[in-house]
């Protein structure tokens, strides 16, 4: 049994489609990594000037928006408890409880791929709450505390 608990997963964007009900533009992470029950893992997004974003912030020097980094944070968090409690393909409802000590240190840029590092704090029942620091490279570029509530059905 303890084997398993230390096994770390990785879920592709169709695994995350199926999971999360978000989509385009909308959708903030491409791939999950090093998942390991709802504890941990690291989301991924690969920011591409193509993005809708980047025709207002800013056209003539690009920064993808803070809040949209806390949100990758967010659904990182949500594939893997969604994961762990088995509700894969069932019709869901996500809402935010709680967005704490966030604090933004560098700017985002196309072409930087963000790994949204989320460990998990506390549950309780269909709550959870989550530590993330958003990174490109090894450099932290974003940090944030999240909580949300999971309705399945």
């Amino acid at each position: 049994m303890e084997e398993a608990a230390t096994t770390l997963e990785a879920v592709d964007i169709m695994g995350i489609l199926e999971t999360l009900p978000h989509r385009y533009p909308f959708l903030m992470i491409d791939r999950i990594v090093g998942i390991r029950g709802d504890e941990c893992a690291i989301g991924i997004k690969n920011v591409t000037f193509n993005e809708p974003q980047f025709l207002g912030h800013f056209p003539k020097g690009p920064v993808f928006p803070g809040v949209l980094m806390i949100e990758g944070m967010a659904q990182t968090a949500g594939v893997i408890c969604l994961r762990a409690i088995g509700a894969v393909g069932k019709p869901i409802s996500v809402f935010f409880l709680t967005i704490d000590k966030a604090k933004f240190r560098k700017p985002v840029v196309p072409g930087d791929t963000l790994e949204f590092h989320m460990t998990k704090k506390n549950r309780k029942k269909n709550m959870w709450w989550y530590r993330g620091e958003a990174k490109v490279g090894n450099q932290t570029v974003a940090e944030a505390e999240v909580g949300a509530m999971l309705v399945v059905g």
